[in-house]
């Protein structure tokens, strides 16, 4: 079953169930897919004379959000996966040394899976934030709420991307690997900061960006 392929009902459902999968980060995806979405869109409604100072940026911008839209839905199903990867390691047999051996480094390598894809999840995300503000401070005025939302949805998809790369990075055994992630985390982290900050000069965002 591929996420991406089923209705928003159906979605739904899926997350609400006692089944693990899909959780936070495919959910991070799909607001970070959906963000980009709405960047797309407001781009694509500022168009016409009134808006041919900016038209080729918002093109460009439209063209782009495209570009994360379908890499983060792809995360919704990459994340799942992944997760499903793990789950199969942990079952392996672990009768004799060389079966404990085989399983743990299963086990460590679904891991680093795991929080491999969130971090591209939130990597992607973050590259929403400069599109988003473009529209809002150049696009169409109308649609100036559409763009924070995009803001909005693209902050929890690097922040929930991000909770679930630290979760997964601790029972991680590799330091030089952790210690590298660790450090993509807090440079992510940041971007997001500095997106929301400058969408949050926006009257209309004050107090909720």
């Amino acid at each position: 079953m591929n996420l991406t392929d089923l209705s928003v009902k159906e979605f739904l459902e899926e997350t609400a169930s006692s089944s693990p999968a899909p959780g936070g980060v495919s959910v991070s995806a799909l607001a970070g897919s959906l963000s980009a979405a709405l960047a797309a869109m407001v781009a694509r409604l500022t168009e016409g004379e009134k808006y041919a100072a900016v038209r080729g940026e918002m093109r460009r911008i439209a063209a782009e959000a495209e570009k994360l839209k379908g890499a983060l839905s792809e995360c919704v199903q990459k994340d799942t996966d992944g997760f499903s990867e793990y789950m199969a390691a942990l079952k392996l047999p672990k009768d004799t040394e060389k079966n404990i051996a085989l399983r743990r480094a299963a086990m460590q390598n679904g891991l680093k899976k795991a929080a491999l894809v969130p971090l591209e999840t939130a990597r992607t995300a973050a590259g929403i934030f400069p599109l988003a503000a473009a529209a809002a401070k150049q696009g169409n005025p109308n649609a100036l709420s559409d763009a924070l939302v995009a803001a909005l949805l693209a902050k929890a998809a690097v922040c929930g991307a991000l909770l679930n790369v630290r979760v997964n990075l601790a029972a991680v055994e590799d330091k030089a690997f952790t210690e590298q992630i660790a450090a993509q985390i807090e440079d992510l982290a940041a971007r997001a900061k500095e997106g929301e900050r400058l969408l949050s000069e926006i009257p209309l965002a004050a107090g909720l960006l």
